[in-house]
């Protein structure tokens, strides 16, 4: 009888992380990617011969544990993947958080796409986001630059960047979020940073911009061939650090898509208004739009194509910093953009792509260029302002 109590004492001991185990599961996924072409400068400046590793280049771990009761905990863990060798970023740098997940929805906190970002991403259509063949520069200012994780100085972050106040598709840093149960499609999210920036910087009572932090809400509906989705951002306390001076940025906007013949034909619109403070009673606004198509035609060939479109720079503000930013309010102040590309299907996980991006900045900016690339040399009132770029590249992706 006591071997048998201990066989069964031993069985249970060896059979419980199998049970654990099947309560949990943990996968690992993501993208590897190479982009290699040559980039215009601008005036004075030479042609760059640049290898980019884009944005979605990823490693990414994600866990699931069923909690009973039709709750779940989750996690995910997605770092940067360069294969070139030069971004030597750490562990869990891009879309990374903890949350629960049940009926009520899903609430989770890291370091996250914001809802404004999600509502955009659904009319992006017809071009990569970022690199030599990126086109989001033109209208939401590409993504990164944390706003709530200010370094030191007050001026860079964790990962080396300023709050990149022309920036709207973000990847914020200690964000808490919402996203509400899907309603035969349609879904609403909110998040909001942390202001933890007063504990890295001496500030006193006196600085009221010691708390810049970003809150964003967004709506989303996507059932069928039909994505859709509307947001609202503002990032509070954006002036100069240390400053008695409280200024706001905020922004509206939305995409739309829609797909074709058995979803071969995809076709996307975003429209974005900016707004920010540059002192007191000073205020630049510009709205951007883009339209873009994106066409998989017999077998593996592929063509897409994109027009972006930045408007004058209105109100009484200054420039605003930064590739997508906006220079003073004036006229002759926009910007358009246009990218054509044909890609092949080696596989279901791996595309080739060739592509050209053009840039035409109007006669009083220099706010646009190609993506990675040196500002644009120019000052306003003469000299180099309303440069044309352009650049060329192929892009290979390959998805586990």
């Amino acid at each position: 009888m006591r071997k048998k109590l201990m066989a069964v004492a031993v069985a249970g001991a060896l059979a419980a992380p199998m049970i654990a185990a099947a309560q949990s599961t943990v996968t690992i996924s993501g993208r590897l990617t190479y982009e290699y072409g040559q980039g215009d400068q601008g005036s004075n400046r030479p042609n760059v011969d640049y290898a980019d590793g884009p944005g979605g280049g990823n490693i990414k771990f994600a866990g699931t544990e069923n909690l009973g009761g039709g709750l779940s905990a989750w996690f995910q863990c997605e770092t940067s993947a360069d294969t070139r060798g030069f971004d030597k970023v750490g562990l869990c740098s891009r879309n990374t958080a903890v949350g629960l997940r049940g009926g009520f929805g899903n609430v989770y906190f890291g370091r996250w796409d914001t809802p404004m970002k999600k509502a955009l991403n659904t009319g992006s259509v017809g071009a990569e986001e970022t690199g030599l063949l990126g086109m989001s520069f033109i209208g939401f200012g590409g993504s990164g630059g944390s706003i709530s994780a200010y370094g030191a100085d007050g001026a860079s972050d964790a990962f080396g960047e300023g709050p990149q106040r022309q920036r709207w598709k973000r990847r914020e840093t200690c964000l808490s979020t919402y996203d509400s149960p899907n309603f035969g499609g349609f879904q609403i999210m909110g998040a909001f940073s942390c202001g933890n920036t007063p504990a890295d910087n001496a500030y006193t009572d006196a600085n009221t911009n010691q708390k810049p932090r970003v809150q964003s809400i967004a709506a989303t509906y996507v059932n069928g061939p039909l994505q859709a989705g509307f947001g609202y951002e503002k990032h509070k306390e954006m002036g100069s650090a240390f400053a008695a001076t409280d200024l706001d940025d905020k922004g509206w906007g939305g995409g739309v898509s829609y797909g074709f013949a058995g979803g071969n034909i995809l076709v996307g619109f975003t429209w974005l208004r900016r707004e920010w403070e540059t002192g007191v009673g000073l205020e630049t606004k510009k709205d951007t739009w883009s339209l873009g198509l994106d066409w998989r035609l017999a077998g593996p060939h592929q063509v897409q194509f994109q027009y972006a479109k930045a408007g004058d720079s209105k109100g009484n503000g200054g420039a605003i910093g930064g590739n997508g930013g906006a220079a003073a309010a004036g006229s002759d102040t926009g910007a358009d953009a246009i990218s054509i590309a044909y890609q092949y299907h080696l596989s279901k996980r791996t595309t080739f792509k060739v592509g050209y991006v053009k840039v035409d900045n109007d006669a009083n900016s220099n706010s646009v260029r190609i993506g990675n690339t040196a500002a644009l040399l120019g000052t306003a009132g003469g000299g180099n302002l309303g440069q044309n770029v352009d650049s060329w590249a192929f892009l290979v992706k390959h998805n586990f």
